[in-house]
């Protein structure tokens, strides 16, 4: 299997929804804007969110994928198959559970993860609301999960990519076409986000028949992998989503901000989200196959090398997108939210938030990468206690950027990127120090090469961008086509400067374990 290829593919695929998922959140700000209305669904949906991330994305993917790629390299079909019928079986139960107490605790939940939202009970009656809507998305997200990580094992890849395109085509729809239906409309988002994920679930299903693995109804208590999967659980939640805790304390925080700091975020976190999605989650997506199967062969080389090509391309791919981020900030904000209801004032807004975590985006990538280094050899003590050293430090970072320096919501942002650069930072050394990863040689060229390359990129874009009261005015149609093609002589600058300064494609062409 050619990685690149893969990357490539998975990339594709995250791209197509990303590029729904803004389209969605354009619409989303053209009819409801950023005020009462999205903050109050923004925050009811981030509860579910965030337990998908750290649950079904984060810590259930980072301790089940090593121990099926195991099961699948050393124990054959049938013990592979009885291991996923025993976890999804539990997993069922457990969801069940965890979905109706959600349902019947969305008051308690809303006070704790937006207490400020308790002085307008109108705003906090409705979160509440909303957050019954949406709760249930757990349970299907968290199956969908499931049925990814055992794709991505097989190296079935661009399905559980393309997925989440679902979502977004669910919110689109729905806002365009039952809004009108509701009262308030904000709740057709709610029925959206259900809809989206029974519509995900559906969609992987036949795949995993293919595969001769769709999960049978067949409890077993105490089955082996299945404790392990569980044990390996707890702690990952910490280890490998560390930022998305940090953005339910920052969603606290800003319930105390003006009205419209929980929506600027939002839009900023979605436009930082692309990249990160694009490549951060795409390149963890398939290391960690691959990296399980070389710890479980005991190929320690093949293992650092691995692990040195997924760092070079995320700093090669990275901070080209972290410079135009900042560049494009007006650009970017103008030409995908500033319509209807989304006002001056929230573009401005949103910029500030956007800048800062440009800052730290290639820590959040980074830390896609360098965490299944440990996670794919089964080991979740070293990142837990870095995740919990980072997320101390950035409530710190909070407390002195907002109430000490004063900048607001967008200091909110800043110590979510700088905490992501710690996290990244800390499990680079302690993967040196254990003698997992050993760099390959020619890291200082490589870099001189890519920073290189951004100083030309950032002449073109800045040139190509023009003055950003130019992006204030005209239409969408000519907002489109100015970013399409500012975006295009950026990325073409960029690569063929890579080109002439002597970086190559088939440099990274690598073939992962198989």
């Amino acid at each position: 299997m050619n990685l690149l290829k893969a990357l490539a593919a998975v990339g594709s695929m995250t791209l197509i929804s990303r590029i729904l998922g803004f389209l969605r959140d354009t619409i989303i700000a053209r009819v409801f804007g950023a005020g009462l209305y999205s903050d109050a669904f923004f925050v009811a949906f981030k509860i579910p969110n965030l337990l998908r991330r750290l649950f079904a994305e984060g810590a259930f993917s980072q301790a089940f994928v090593p121990i099926l790629a195991e099961y699948k390299s050393k124990r054959g079909h049938d013990a592979t198959r009885d291991l996923v019928d025993h976890v999804a079986t539990l997993l069922v139960l457990i969801l069940l559970v965890v979905s109706v107490i959600g349902v019947l605790a969305a008051p308690v939940l809303i006070y704790i993860s937006a207490p400020g939202f308790a002085a307008v009970p109108s705003k906090f009656d409705l979160t509440v609301d909303l957050l019954r809507l949406t709760f249930p998305y757990i349970f299907f997200i968290s199956l969908v999960s499931l049925a990814g990580g055992i794709l991505n094992t097989y190296s079935k890849f661009s399905v559980p990519a393309i997925t989440p395109a679902l979502l977004n085509l669910s919110f689109i729809g729905c806002a365009l076409w039952l809004a009108p239906y509701f009262d308030p409309p904000v709740l057709v988002l709610g029925v959206a986000v259900l809809l989206g994920g029974l519509l995900q679930l559906g969609f992987q299903l036949p795949h995993l028949a293919k595969l001769g693995l769709l999960p049978r109804f067949r409890l077993k208590f105490n089955d082996e992998g299945v404790w392990r999967i569980l044990k390996q659980m707890g702690p990952a939640v910490f280890g490998v989503s560390i930022s998305q805790i940090s953005l339910l304390i920052n969603t606290i925080f800003a319930s105390f901000l003006v009205t419209g700091s929980v929506s600027w975020l939002y839009y900023a976190d979605r436009l930082m989200e692309f990249p990160t999605g694009i490549l951060g989650v795409a390149l963890g997506t398939i290391l960690l196959p691959s990296l399980a199967k070389h710890y479980a062969d005991a190929s320690t080389v093949e293992y650092s090398r691995l692990l040195d090509w997924g760092l070079r391309l995320t700093l090669m791919l990275a901070l080209p997108a972290a410079l135009a981020l900042a560049i494009l900030s007006v650009p970017l904000i103008s030409t995908l939210f500033f319509y209807g209801k989304f006002t001056l004032t929230d573009l401005w807004m949103t910029r500030e938030a956007l800048l800062a975590y440009s800052l730290g985006l290639l820590g959040l990538i980074m830390v896609k990468v360098l965490a299944p280094g440990f996670y794919a050899r089964q080991n979740i003590r070293t990142p837990v206690k870095i995740a919990l050293f980072t997320l101390f430090s950035t409530q710190i970072m909070n407390l002195i950027f907002v109430f000490i320096l004063d900048l607001r919501h967008a200091g909110l942002a800043l110590s979510i990127g700088l905490g992501a650069c710690l996290n990244a930072g800390l499990l680079f050394y302690h993967l040196r120090q254990h003698d997992i990863y050993h760099p390959q040689p020619g890291w200082l060229k490589f870099f001189l090469q890519v920073t290189a390359a951004l100083a030309v990129m950032g002449g073109v874009l800045w040139f190509a961008m023009g003055g950003e009261e130019v992006w204030l005015k005209g239409g969408i149609v000519s907002r489109v086509v100015h970013l399409s093609w500012t975006v295009v002589a950026g990325a073409g600058a960029y690569f063929a400067a890579l080109t002439l300064f002597g970086v190559r494609v088939k440099d990274f062409i690598r073939h992962g374990a198989k």
